[in-house]
């Protein structure tokens, strides 16, 4: 088991991978939770909580380093920089943690890396911070909504702004203030574990008494309801009625039920585009951008064994990780193909009752469980993003046969690649009609942030 300042150290360690070196931060985290397997539930929660949480709040956290250092923070040593960062986060937000354990810890960790002659200037920071913690200047949430908002909860003031355009939300307005509010509270909430009972293998509640003999506790999941578009989800069985939430595991893969197959890793938001489908019996179902598998899968279990579900992407990488999970879950009636989706072919040009598009996007829904998205993006890429979504919506559009059903998804918020997207194919392909639009937004409690339109094209 590792003591408290080697857990320290992996946590400063992936701080570095994802600031310094460019690795995403589920990644980065994962990998070494992976890699140090034999850490106890204590430890892995305290790395899981201390690097994820500083990364996090870096915008908060650097604009208190701001406050107590000479040194401006872009030009702190990158070591030392991330040093102080999960120590302020320590001091700030981690309660359990005594602010002088917080400080000599850095110190240690500070010449353990082979900086002794800066050991003096971290110990001077985060013990002023520590003494003055309480009487940080910060900036006006009345006369500077958008400043305060963006170091508050550490979002960058491009998506604040962008989000206060889309919603036609005025920030010197406290109902408008209090919705975006609201908003970024969920964007930094704890991501609850949602898992979708494979129905094909066993009962919600036979996978609730199999986890709890697996020392889980699982409870049911509410669907999501408030959307800012459109009508809910109406003429399927909601979504909730096959998902769980999860809590009290140590080690999710090692789970036998897991490793048999028994549920599937998903947001109940992400379900909602599958329910949206609502394939039939016998359907030729297309997804194009399928890893790592779960609409697909999902949808494959909703035919019940029936039809046939082919699940595309673009790496081998991907299509071994949908392999992976087809053999873990053991469905039949699906199968993965490497293909590039902005390619046509023209093999399947109006076979398929559905096509699936969960496109690449920016991601500005699940910011809560990829920490470093919002300091990733940027308002450039989103306009790549949109024009990506675009050629493969244009290529795949001709696989619906005539009276199928087209559903394109992202899990992010932005008009952008979502709604003018919308309005974009529907003007380039009038055949095609929008049966539901719906854009969700990411609760504390509840799903991540997704769009989901669905349209019908006009039969012969």
């Amino acid at each position: 088991m590792a003591d408290a300042v080697n857990t320290r150290e992996l946590a400063l360690d992936i701080l570095l991978s994802v600031t310094k070196h460019g690795t995403h931060s589920h990644t980065a985290i994962a990998g070494v939770l992976e890699k140090y397997q034999y850490l106890d539930k204590k430890d892995r929660a305290f790395l899981t909580r201390l690097a994820e949480g500083t990364l996090e709040n870096l915008i908060r956290i650097d604009y208190i380093i701001g406050q107590f250092s000479k040194v401006p923070v872009s030009k702190i040593k990158p070591v030392i920089r991330c040093i102080l960062r999960t120590g302020i986060y320590q001091i700030s937000f981690m309660d359990a943690v005594p602010d002088a354990a917080a400080c000599n810890e850095a110190v240690r960790l500070a010449k353990k890396k082979g900086f002794h002659n800066l050991s003096g200037y971290v110990n001077g920071v985060l013990r002023s911070i520590s003494r003055s913690k309480e009487a940080i200047p910060w900036p006006d949430p009345k006369t500077q909504p958008v400043r305060w908002l963006s170091v508050y909860y550490s979002m960058p003031e491009w998506i604040i702004e962008l989000w206060t355009k889309e919603f036609h939300w005025d920030l010197h307005r406290p109902k408008d203030f209090t919705q975006m509010e609201q908003l970024l509270k969920a964007a930094a909430a704890q991501a609850p574990v949602t898992i979708r009972v494979n129905t094909a293998r066993c009962t919600k509640q036979q996978l609730i008494q199999r986890l709890a003999e697996e020392g889980v506790t699982a409870e049911p999941c509410t669907q999501p309801q408030e959307d800012v578009t459109a009508d809910p989800c109406t003429t399927q069985p909601p979504a909730a009625l096959c998902a769980l939430k999860i809590t009290g595991y140590d080690h999710i893969k090692a789970l036998p039920s897991f490793q048999e197959g028994l549920f599937y890793v998903q947001d109940i938001s992400s379900m909602l585009a599958a329910q949206a489908a609502a394939p039939g019996k016998d359907d030729f179902v297309l997804d194009v951008c399928a890893a790592p598998g779960g609409k697909a899968l999902q949808i494959a279990q909703m035919m019940q064994g029936s039809g046939h579900v082919l699940a595309r992407d673009l790496t081998p990488h991907k299509i071994q990780l949908l392999k992976e999970n087809i053999q873990r879950c053991q469905t039949a009636n699906i199968e993965a193909q490497q293909w590039d989706a902005t390619i046509p072919d023209p093999a399947l040009y109006a076979k398929a009752d559905i096509v699936i598009a969960d496109l690449p996007c920016s991601g500005l829904g699940v910011m809560r469980r990829k920490k470093d998205i919002r300091y990733r993006i940027t308002l450039p890429q989103i306009k790549e993003l949109a024009s990506l979504q675009r050629d493969i919506l244009s290529v795949v559009s001709h696989y619906v046969k005539p009276g199928g059903k087209l559903i394109y998804s992202t899990c992010t918020i932005s008009r952008r690649e979502n709604g003018e997207n919308t309005q974009w194919f529907l003007q380039t392909f009038p055949d095609f009609t929008l049966l539901q639009e719906r854009q969700i937004l990411p609760k504390a409690d509840g799903g991540d942030g997704f769009y989901i339109a669905q349209f019908l094209k006009a039969r012969a």
